[in-house]
């Protein structure tokens, strides 16, 4: 957590991932995010993975260190309410993070006519407005067709929300640059970012457009290899598993020094009349050839030994473990990163929370905060935010127009 946006305030109405992300990534630099829910929950309130009293695991990560208010938007006092909260007063105000249709009482010109200055984010999942999620964007894009195994039939999806996520952090980006805009002089607009706009452009920005229209080329499965350099998965003696990626001449060259291959692969160069240490890519092409030499050195030798000779060779590589087993190994997912910190949550669980990655050299960072309990804001936000009065409030408690906690 840092302080840096301190004093800005974003209302975000979301569920699922990258619009939650997006007020993720405000709340964690300082700025007030408050989140409104129906009452009871919104699509995303019990998604898995689930604590063993079923509060969502997933819904405290994403929300850390909103505000939440519970309001009832099924009926016209409470739609009224949430769009009288978007459109509050304030310099510093008037930013809405949404995955909400467009249409109906969310409609940005519905709410810019209250609030000339709002500047509404919306996350949509196709740019042609079709309905679309993570996975199918994704395989739209062609990654399933080139994941997996060589000798895969079909395709293979991978398990991280890679455009959810990419989605989410490039909306906390783009809103963060119209909110400065704004700042300087400029308007109120509605920002639409769609998930198929996000994969699409990383199609082109990583050259896999190029490589069709230009080379007429479709990328083929290439299992655990890393593309266009040396890296692969090997088993050690003791049957761990490390992947080693070589993508520098200095990486090339500690690989070849840490396990005496230097002889075997000259010769091999020799032949083919390659350069492997100058040609990044000659490592690619004749990695089958390579991996030969590599993969039985490795084999003859346990793990503890293997990452010994990998590190003092600095050699580019990684282990490959569980989540249980990373929490167990790795300090860098514990409380020796201070990024982390024992956070309680409403699950009623403490654990391990992360906050914002970034390390900054003269901003302290502050701990990690908790995900708020459903509506345990709402009384605070309707009296602070919205400045309504407390009878005004109990009389929208006893309507079941809001909830908090503290009233069941």
């Amino acid at each position: 957590m840092y302080d840096l946006l301190k004093g800005l305030t974003v209302v975000e109405g979301s569920s699922f991932v990258a619009a939650p992300l997006c007020g993720l990534t405000f709340a964690q630099l300082g700025a007030e995010v408050i989140r409104f829910d129906q009452i009871g929950g919104g699509l995303d309130f019990g998604r898995w993975p689930l604590a063993a009293n079923g509060r969502s695991l997933y819904w405290e990560g994403l929300n850390k260190g909103k505000k939440s208010i519970a309001i009832d938007l099924g009926r016209p006092e409470g739609r009224e309410l949430a769009c009288a909260l978007i459109t509050a007063p304030g310099e510093n105000a008037g930013l809405f993070v949404t995955n909400f249709p467009a249409g109906g009482f969310l409609a940005h010109d519905k709410l810019a006519a209250r609030r000339p200055d709002l500047i509404t984010l919306r996350v949509t999942g196709s740019s042609d407005a079709s309905s679309a999620l993570d996975y199918t964007i994704n395989s739209a894009a062609g990654f399933p067709l080139i994941t997996g195994p060589v000798d895969a039939k079909g395709p293979v999806n991978h398990v991280l929300p890679a455009w959810d996520i990419s989605c989410g952090l490039t909306a906390a980006v783009t809103l963060l640059a119209a909110e400065r805009a704004r700042r300087m002089g400029g308007q109120g607009q509605e920002i639409r970012l769609a998930l198929s706009d996000v994969a699409f452009s990383m199609l082109g920005h990583l050259g896999q457009i190029g490589e069709v229209l230009v080379n007429h080329q479709e990328r083929e499965r290439i299992g655990n290899a890393l593309y266009g350099a040396f890296g692969r998965d090997f088993a050690t003696r003791d049957g761990r598993s490390v992947m080693i990626c070589a993508i520098t001449r200095k990486q090339w060259n500690g690989l070849l020094d840490a396990f005496g291959l230097n002889d075997a692969v000259a010769a091999l160069a020799s032949r083919l009349g390659v350069d492997f240490g100058a040609d990044e890519g000659a490592r690619f092409v004749h990695r089958e050839a390579l991996f030969a030499i590599v993969e039985p050195a490795i084999a003859k030798i346990d793990y503890v030994t293997c990452a010994s000779k990998l590190d003092e060779h600095g050699v580019c590589w990684g282990p490959y473990r569980t989540v249980t087993e990373a929490l167990a190994e790795d300090k860098r997912l514990s409380l020796d990163n201070p990024m982390f910190s024992m956070v309680g949550h409403p699950s009623g669980a403490t654990y391990l929370t992360p906050g914002y990655p970034a390390a900054l050299s003269v901003t302290p960072r502050q701990p990690a905060r908790s995900a708020p309990d459903l509506g345990q804001h709402t009384e605070e936000v309707l009296a602070g935010r919205m400045k309504l009065s407390s009878a005004e409030i109990g009389r929208l408690h006893d309507a079941g127009v809001v909830a908090s906690p503290r009233r069941g």
